[in-house]
């Protein structure tokens, strides 16, 4: 049997999921790992493999039991008890793995589980109100050190144990002690309590040899600036940013993206935490200081379940050897955990004039910080990179890509953004033909703004193609497969790949907003909501993201809540279209037209398509083409969502629908 992966599998019926996450959460407080599936994504070949072997590997199966699983003889808990079932027989009369929890006053003989939960001890946890002592069990009996011999039929501490008419000794198995000390010991995997968050179990130094290939995570923090004026900030930020990007390239590292990492910028915090919240094992720090054409770079390699330095170096180096420090620190790192750096020199095209560079970190500095008025900041730093070095392709590139993002804004019209993007994209390709960047960004111009979806698709694929391993092919892979599911309704293959990208960017909002309507979308309307509560509990004013959850509950039916999020947006033409769409729901018809009213009279040229959506819901055809219309002559961004959009029922069938459709080269 496989080293098992997970130290607790929950299992419950979906009503039960305030009281299973209770469960969860004290028993993840308590430093145990937990499965907790909530994506409500089941079925299928892919999750059916996934879920036989998490149940196969883990330690303790604990099955949620109450009046909504004797009631239900259908549904995927019953898989899931199935499958833990047919492992109990192959391990023999041994129940050790089997963890039986009721959080009301279901009967065992009513209770229409396996015969094999009735074989050892159950726990009764009422409306999941779990108990430290029942989390200090659950933890003795995963420790390694428990005698195989050792009794547990008594009931779990703190709780209301009841036996089952068969109870017998519950045994720590080879299984369970196995999985304790197969655990990696920091980090921990945590995609928005939809997979695996590992905590500290010791602060035992060395991993185990059978899990070395988890002990390949590792997270770039910002490094400090130490220069006597404090000024280079966009500097030491630009080195850890190009850290990130070479770490990237080996093929079996998992590193953690810059906008998560970046989070603890300026913050006293442990290593163990850090890496607890990033889900990683190691961590590289260090700081930058530079005094005329001279710096001094000082790098740590730490392990994080000890704070044991893994590897560090100081490097004093010519300005002009910047690169070669990049290479070397990163090399070092490869090696030091033991990872396999893909082929190629991801960064061939970078040997170019050092002031260039310089502006360049300069731009990524504001574009990253994406502050007010930032992004002309970061514009205008491209431009004087280029203007510099006219033959600096990654600076067209960069360029290109902030044209694209903000054509269409009050600063850049549409003609004009398409024009300069273009051609910055044209001189980075005519200078470097196989630059990654450059192919990722010419992609989304076809795609953003000419939706030309061929085109787009074949600039995507030569991006991953070039950088199968590195940021620009894994972003060109999501970005691919997202333009396939807006044109097609096909959300299959986005959504394991957006879940791989926000586990390598746990903190990043955006990345939870991406997930949040990829889940929209892709009508698994329960997990987007439970996403968009997550990042609003992660940044209350985060711009839009009560007006997404508005619109997902009103899927979901629940109007009065979806009205209620939406008198929460901060957001005026995304509360509006809410209240428009929620308040007509509930048959406020005064209400609702006076918000449409409002989102004509003050958006008619920003939020064209928004305006149409809301026509299209009432069931206002015509209006709602007139709309569309004026949304495709603007080029309004959602027009991307224009077939997959859920709000648009009521014209899926009109010819006018099918032309929109048609102009804008969407496949049947």
């Amino acid at each position: 049997m496989p080293e098992p992966n997970q130290a607790v599998f929950l299992s419950y019926a979906s009503q039960d999921a305030e009281s299973a996450q209770s469960i969860c959460q004290a028993l993840r407080t308590g430093g145990i790992e937990v499965w907790f599936d909530q994506s409500e994504l089941r079925g299928g070949d892919a999750w059916d493999q996934k879920i036989r072997r998490e149940i196969r590997e883990c330690a303790l199966f604990m099955p949620i039991i109450s009046a909504n699983t004797q009631a239900r003889h259908e549904g995927y808990f019953r898989l899931e008890w199935r499958i833990a079932d047919q492992r109990t027989h192959l391990m023999g009369k041994s129940r050790a793995f089997l963890v039986p929890v009721c959080i009301d006053e279901t009967r065992e003989a009513g209770a229409d589980a396996p015969d094999s939960f009735a074989e050892v001890q159950w726990t009764r946890l009422p409306k999941g109100q779990t108990p430290a002592a029942f989390v200090e069990r659950v933890r003795d009996l995963l420790r390694p050190e428990r005698p195989h011999g050792a009794a547990a039929t008594e009931a779990l501490p703190g709780a209301v144990g009841v036996p089952g008419p068969k109870a017998r000794s519950l045994r720590m198995t080879p299984v369970v002690g196995a999985v304790v000390t197969a655990l990696v010991l920091v980090g921990g995997y945590f995609a928005v309590d939809r997979g695996w968050l590992l905590k500290p179990a010791s602060t035992q130094s060395a991993l185990p040899a059978a899990n070395q290939n988890q002990a390949k995570s590792i997270a770039v923090l910002p490094f400090v600036d130490m220069s006597e004026k404090k000024d280079q900030e966009y500097f030491s930020d630009g080195l850890s940013e190009e850290l990130i990007d070479h770490l990237s390239h080996a093929a079996d590292l998992k590193v953690i993206a810059r906008t998560s990492s970046f989070q603890f910028k300026g913050k006293n915090e442990d290593a163990r935490t850090i890496a607890t919240k990033l889900g990683v094992n190691n961590l590289l720090e260090g700081s930058v200081r530079t005094a005329g054409h001279t710096v001094r770079i000082a790098a740590q390699l730490i392990r994080a379940s000890d704070g044991t330095d893994l590897w560090s170096q100081v490097y004093d180096r010519e300005m002009s050897d910047i690169f070669k420090i990049q290479d070397e620190i990163a090399g070092t790192v490869v090696d030091a955990l033991k990872a396999t750096m893909s082929g190629g020199d991801p960064d061939a095209a970078k040997e170019q004039n050092l002031e260039a560079y310089n502006l360049l970190l300069k731009g990524d500095f504001f574009y990253s910080r994406n502050h007010p008025s930032d992004w002309s900041q970061a514009m205008e730093q491209y431009q004087h990179a280029v203007q510099l070095d006219p033959s600096y392709a990654l600076a067209w590139a960069k360029l290109g890509r902030i044209y694209i993002q903000h054509t269409g804004s009050p600063e850049l019209s549409l003609a004009e953004g398409e024009s300069k993007a273009s051609d910055a994209l044209q001189r980075a390709l005519a200078i470097d033909p196989n630059l990654p960047a450059a192919h990722r960004w010419t992609a989304r111009l076809f795609m953003n703004i000419r939706w030309d979806w061929r085109s787009a698709k074949s600039e995507f694929e030569r991006a991953i193609a070039l950088d199968p391993n590195g940021p620009e092919g894994a972003n060109s892979r999501v970005d691919l497969t997202a333009m396939v599911a807006l044109t097609t309704g096909r959300f299959e293959e986005l959504i394991p790949l957006a879940s791989q990208r926000l586990a390598r960017n746990p903190l990043d909002l955006s990345e939870l907003w991406f997930d949040g309507w990829i889940l929209y979308y892709g009508g698994h309307l329960a997990e987007a909501a439970g996403l968009q509560r997550r990042l609003l509990e992660l940044d209350p004013a985060y711009g839009g993201e009560h007006g997404e959850l508005s619109r997902t509950l009103l899927q979901m039916g629940k109007i009065a809540e979806a009205r209620s999020e939406a008198q929460k947006e901060p957001d005026e033409e995304s509360r509006l279209r809410m209240l428009a769409l929620a308040n007509w729901t509930m048959g406020r018809g005064a209400d609702a037209d006076m918000a449409l009213r409002q989102l004509e009279s003050k958006f008619a040229d920003s939020a064209p398509f928004d305006i149409a959506e809301v026509r299209a819901f009432r069931g206002e055809a015509d209006t709602a083409i007139i709309w569309l219309e004026r949304a495709y002559t603007l080029r309004d961004g959602g027009l991307l969502f224009v077939k997959v959009d859920p709000l648009f029922r009521s014209l899926r069938s009109d010819p006018r629908y099918k032309a929109m459709l048609s102009k804008m080269r969407m496949p049947e």
